[in-house]
């Protein structure tokens, strides 16, 4: 399990009027990656780059051997072509769509809004291998923290993409549900062999889940010793 990623990448970012500058440049071929940093230091604007939500100014992304965009080349693979999952902090599920409806959304073009019941073998994988069938027909406001961020992995990884892209997976939950939560997902990235990236400013996230730690501050990658300065 590894996932070749190189990121050389640079945007200008403004609001209400302040110019944010994002230059992010690393490789890296380990299977865990953490991007390690306080709040506002461009994490997620990184992230969203990668999975496609958002457009560099210039640069280059490669992912698992495939290019994901070059500006120089004119290459910008739509998100929904990158083969990434990405699971958003506050999970991002659909209020109007059960669990089954969640995990199955958009596992075939074109169906946008699946039936209630509608049945689908790898939906029915993924409600099993995540304890989610009691929960099949309920609604994200009916379920636990818990529930919803297995349900929010569910839906990601039912299309079996080739990484894992994680927006501080737990800074939503208590702490007890967050170590819990932590050995699931560390359990499950194991047995499915999946690579990921994730960010986070915790620091038990980095001693889980760090085989490679970057350390991002103001918009760049720092080497360790300023990072930990």
């Amino acid at each position: 399990m590894s996932m070749q990623i190189k990121v050389d990448i640079s945007k200008t970012l403004v609001s209400a009027g302040r110019a944010f500058r994002l230059n992010v440049r690393f490789e890296s071929a380990a299977g865990r990656i953490v991007v390690f940093g306080p709040s506002g230091a461009g994490k997620s604007q990184m992230m969203k780059a990668v999975a496609g939500l958002m457009t560099p100014d210039r640069g280059r992304i490669e992912v698992a051997g495939r290019c994901l965009f070059d500006s120089e080349a004119s290459v910008h693979v739509p998100a929904e072509q990158r083969q990434v999952a990405y699971l958003f902090q506050d999970y991002a599920l659909f209020p109007h769509l059960n669990v089954r409806q969640n995990i199955g959304f958009g596992l075939q073009r074109g169906w946008r809004n699946p039936a209630a019941r509608a049945r689908h073998e790898a939906v029915a994988r993924w409600l099993q291998a995540f304890e989610l069938e009691h929960v099949a027909q309920q609604y994200p406001h009916q379920l636990s923290g818990g529930q919803r961020q297995r349900v929010a992995l569910a839906r990601a990884l039912a299309p079996q993409p080739s990484a894992l892209l994680l927006d501080e997976p737990f800074a939503a939950l208590d702490a007890a549900l967050r170590q819990r939560m932590r050995r699931e997902l560390d359990a499950l990235q194991r047995r499915l062999a999946i690579p990921m990236l994730m960010i986070t400013h915790d620091p038990e996230d980095v001693r889980v889940f760090g085989d490679h730690v970057l350390r991002m501050e103001d918009g760049s990658i720092v080497p360790a010793e300023e990072g930990a300065a």
